[in-house]
């Protein structure tokens, strides 16, 4: 958790109570505005919501939690391994960038692309319109670009800097045809379970 910056009014409550807030509202959907009386107000649980998001903290306190337990289960902090994988959703009415129609599972709404490791914990995320394709959305989550092409061995090479194997959805594998299948990208032979 952010350490407090020394200067300004001191806080008030708790981190931890403004966590649970934050807990409570992603466990049971309710509005900021009804986050019940036990809790700090809501527009400062928002505030620190909004305030983590941004700068982000919460992706540094899933990494940190990732990693503990990757070490508590006997494995190594940084995973060799990952699946990639979608999701298709309904969302709201209201249009605009992020909603779009996905034709192979006829769902209007917003699609989210997550990548985990062996032991199924998240190790990054991205969510967007679902008339993205899974090829170009597996692109935004690995290397955060979504237009333009870039070749195959590009997208490869990074994967193979950051880890020993992964494993793709058949789908992305069709589309990016021969570099997934081929023995080795950039001159490293890829492994035999790739």
């Amino acid at each position: 958790m952010p350490a407090p910056k020394g200067y300004g009014r001191p806080r008030i409550h708790d981190l931890r109570e403004i966590l649970n807030a934050v807990f409570y509202v992603l466990k049971s959907g309710c509005q900021w505005r009804l986050l019940p009386h036990d809790f700090p107000r809501w527009p400062t649980v928002y505030h620190y919501f909004r305030k983590w998001r941004l700068d982000g903290t919460w992706e540094r306190i899933n990494r940190a939690i990732r990693e503990r337990l990757r070490v508590r289960l006997g494995r190594d902090p940084q995973p060799s391994a990952g699946v990639v994988d979608s999701q298709s959703v309904k969302s709201t009415a209201v249009g605009g960038e992020d909603r779009g129609y996905d034709g192979g599972k006829k769902i209007k709404g917003r699609k989210r692309h997550i990548l985990v490791d062996t032991e199924g914990f998240v190790l990054k995320a991205k969510v967007h319109s679902a008339k993205i394709m899974d090829y170009e959305g597996i692109k935004t989550l690995l290397c955060g670009k979504r237009t333009g092409s870039f070749p195959a061995s590009l997208i490869c090479g990074w994967m193979l800097a950051t880890a020993e194997r992964r494993r793709v959805h058949t789908g992305s594998r069709r589309r990016w045809g021969g570099a997934w299948m081929s023995s080795s990208v950039n001159g490293r032979p890829l492994p035999k379970r790739f």
